[in-house]
């Protein structure tokens, strides 16, 4: 008889960490062997249970996923991670893929899909759910200019405009006209938001 996979379930919703334990137990080939609610224990629990796989979702109390991600990738390297996620915003999925991940699945997806990616990345493929990565592909190009990008870049959300101005060889009220056209494009109350709007788009 083939060794069941061994899985451990980082979800902080109670409600879908029991559904998705649910649907796992139903697979003969897979053996959830812990659950847990946030990042720090699922690294804490891996360690003790070493499992094959390593099913976290993206954002969690204390680690999130990809934090997961890169701690198990030097401590665990056996262990084969897959981020559950509820959007495919393009750097969400750059920075998963480079933290070590192998699969990046959707929540919404079909019940029997999680089972058929932990048998994937197990034998060292990886997954990449197609919805997500069309959301990836289909995201609109920036709407700031190489300078703008830099000055955003530079800015983060309460830097000093001199600081930024000094950095930048710019003077502070050219910073200052920056920001304020970074956030009328980008349609932001704040040099925060902005940060955020342009992050999360791939846009920095």
């Amino acid at each position: 008889m083939t060794t069941p996979i061994r899985v451990l379930l980082a979800e902080d919703d109670e409600l879908i960490r029991v559904a998705l334990v649910s649907l796992l137990e139903r697979e003969p080939d897979i053996a959830v062997v812990g659950t847990v609610p946030d990042g720090r224990q699922a690294v804490e629990q891996a360690l003790r249970h070493r499992p094959a796989v390593a099913v976290v979702d993206l954002e969690m109390p204390k680690l999130d996923g990809i934090s997961v991600i890169k701690e198990l990738r030097s401590t665990l390297p056996e262990c084969a991670g897959v981020i559950l996620t509820g959007h495919g915003r393009p750097y969400l999925l750059r920075q998963a893929l480079l933290s070590g991940a192998q699969g990046f699945l959707a929540k919404g997806a079909p019940g029997t899909a999680l089972a058929d990616v932990i048998r994937r990345v197990h034998e060292g493929q990886r997954y990449v759910d197609p919805v997500l990565a069309a959301d990836a592909l289909t995201i609109q190009s920036s709407p700031l200019t190489p300078r703008e990008t830099e000055v955003l870049v530079a800015a983060h959300a309460d830097r000093p405009v001199r600081d930024i101005a000094r950095e930048l060889f710019l003077s502070p009220g050219t910073v200052r006209n920056y920001l304020a056209s970074i956030a009328q494009k980008l349609h932001a109350e704040s040099r925060a938001e902005a940060h955020r709007i342009a992050r999360e788009n791939g846009w920095v």
